[in-house]
């Protein structure tokens, strides 16, 4: 299978890098490591290269900053979807050669939008937002474990560690604020979402975060990133229900959680989650229609640089 020269695949785990690059024609690992890096990029400088990964967290991390610096094109793509590739391009093995390989084939096949610059402030603010989202979920374990507990001196411990994440919370909630205020171009971002019904300053940075897409893709392409678009299940005569699939989940839960208080506190998405439910609609897929006007709505601002409108 032949690959045409200046697409690159790469395979990224926690201490290698497994590389395909169609001029050499073979698979090559070098370190997950700066200096190698450096040398692989000064390789690519004299040419047209662009490069495909799967996202892996913070092990891509210096990958990607490395390619952005150098003004290399790059994109990470969903493992899940590298996968479905893997599997109709009849790559049946699994390695990290084959992976390599498969990713420069898709790269080349599938023309993926490069991936857009993350400025230092943003990737520090991804950090907090991670840690401040694992504190919130080690406090909910927390209070399951409380409801369940019978012992006296058990209860007194789990209540005593919620507490301290309670105030750990707080601690990153105001290093959150802190960074975004002291980004003049965040800050603004930041207080022109807090604009929309329902969107507080935990779902705005979430949106800071997580969709720096925002205003910068068409309605249907924002939607489908944050999972809220319907996806048609038709197949002949058959009309399946439609659903939504896939996407990002945690910038979902953000709206789904904004849409809820919006339908309380503005007239105008209540009487949309009102409509759904006068047609018939589940209270749960209501307030999925309302998530997806209020992403629209936000995407439409940053697009605008303008106030907000309901969508």
């Amino acid at each position: 299978m032949t690959i045409t020269p200046g697409f690159v695949g790469i395979d990224v785990s926690k201490s290698t890098l497994d590389i395909f690059d169609a001029v050499i024609g073979c698979v090559e690992r070098i370190p997950n490591a700066s200096a190698p890096i450096a040398s692989l990029i000064a390789r690519w400088r004299p040419r047209t290269v662009f490069v495909l990964f799967e996202a892996t967290g913070r092990y891509d991390r210096l990958l990607r900053q490395s390619l952005q610096q150098a003004g290399i094109a790059f994109a990470r793509v969903n493992p899940g979807r590298a996968r479905d590739f893997a599997r109709a391009a009849g790559f049946l093995a699994k390695t990290d050669a084959v992976d390599a390989k498969m990713l420069a084939l898709m790269a080349e096949r599938l023309r993926p939008e490069s991936d857009a610059a993350i400025q230092p402030g943003r990737e520090r603010l991804r950090a907090l937002h991670r840690r401040r989202d694992q504190l919130v979920h080690m406090r909910a374990q927390e209070r399951t474990r409380l409801s369940e507990a019978g012992d006296e001196e058990e209860c007194r411990d789990i209540q005593r560690h919620i507490a301290w994440l309670t105030d750990q919370i707080k601690i990153f909630d105001g290093r959150i604020r802190h960074l975004i205020a002291a980004a003049q171009e965040l800050a603004q971002l930041h207080k022109r979402l807090c604009q929309a019904p329902g969107v507080g300053p935990v779902a705005a940075a979430t949106l800071l975060v997580l969709m720096p897409e925002l205003g910068t893709r068409s309605p249907k392409a924002i939607a489908a990133l944050a999972g809220l678009a319907p996806l048609n299940r038709d197949s002949g005569a058959l009309r399946g229900k439609r659903t939504i699939a896939g996407g990002r989940k945690r910038v979902r839960d953000a709206l789904y959680m904004a849409a809820l208080t919006a339908v309380r506190c503005s007239q105008h998405y209540s009487r949309i989650y009102k409509a759904f439910l006068a047609a018939g609609k589940a209270k749960k897929l209501a307030i999925i229609a309302v998530a997806r006007k209020l992403l629209l709505a936000l995407n439409a601002m940053v697009r605008d640089n303008a106030d907000f409108r309901p969508a």
